[in-house]
């Protein structure tokens, strides 16, 4: 089974490749050991994104329901037919990702299933499950014991949550006009301004905050890797301040080859983290 799961693997890395260029640059700074897990990791969520974003059968909830069914099957098993849940499963089990961590995941997705605007609850509920989990997901691999998980983990959550707010402003146009998602509790496409979006800003900028020292302190093994995420994101953010308000609301921000680049040569120039 072994050429079976370095296929798996090798389908969860062009996975990766194909969906984010960005992702898939600071997966380079991972070393070399890590990489296969954390395209794992990234190909399970996007085949639930996919899921609940692009395809448009009535069948969306069974599929869903089907990916958990399997992906919690082929835990407990070591084995599935489709390489992309294969591959997370063998990191899942090598890494001691559970059910805690996988449940929270699929029920996000479910919560995409149906259009809807998202109360504070909701919103919380969301991001946990879509971001945070994620975001602790890839600290099982980083950290190699119960202890350092424990000490990460709150920086961990809080990354993740800045990561899918910034993609929310990002995406807002998209989600509100082409899947009917409106995510940021006490607004609406109608009310969304200048004043509504430095508070969301503002509250992001908080989370990215609370997260930075403990990028400076992550396994060598991880650091570099992160921080070309964080600055990535950073720089995306900084971008969105300065698009106006009604101009997110008509297209997508983004940063070009070049920014994503010199990212790339600052992270690679950091400090070698712990050891």
């Amino acid at each position: 089974m072994d050429l079976y799961t370095a296929t798996s693997y090798k389908t969860s890395k062009l996975v990766t490749n194909a969906y984010s260029t960005s992702f898939g640059l600071s997966i380079r700074l991972f070393e070399p050991s890590l990489r296969p897990h954390i395209y794992a990791v990234y190909g399970l969520v996007r085949i639930g994104d996919e899921i609940v974003d692009t395809y448009e059968g009535a069948d969306q909830r069974e599929l869903l329901d089907s990916l958990e069914a399997e992906t919690k099957r082929a835990i407990k098993s070591g084995y599935s037919t489709n390489p992309i849940v294969h591959a997370f499963a063998q990191t899942a089990r090598k890494f001691d990702i559970t059910s805690t961590l996988i449940t929270p995941f699929f029920k996000s997705m479910r919560m995409d299933l149906t259009p809807q605007t998202y109360d504070q609850k909701k919103y919380e509920t969301y991001i946990h499950g879509s971001a945070e989990v994620v975001g602790l997901m890839c600290l099982k691999l980083f950290v190699s014991s119960k202890q350092e998980y424990a000490f990460f983990e709150p920086a961990a959550k809080r990354l993740g949550a800045a990561y899918q707010k910034v993609n929310f402003l990002r995406d807002i146009a998209a989600d509100a006009d082409e899947l009917g998602r409106w995510y940021f509790p006490n607004s609406s496409k109608e009310t969304f301004d200048e004043k509504t979006k430095q508070a969301i800003i503002k509250d992001i900028e908080q989370d990215f905050l609370a997260a930075k020292s403990a990028i400076d302190t992550l396994p060598a093994s991880s650091q570099k890797a992160v921080a070309l995420s964080y600055q990535y994101y950073i720089g995306l953010l900084n971008k969105i301040k300065l698009t106006p308000a009604h101009a997110l609301l008509t297209k997508r921000v983004r940063l070009n080859d070049a920014q994503k680049g010199l990212f790339l040569v600052k992270a690679a120039l950091k400090g070698k983290g712990r050891a």
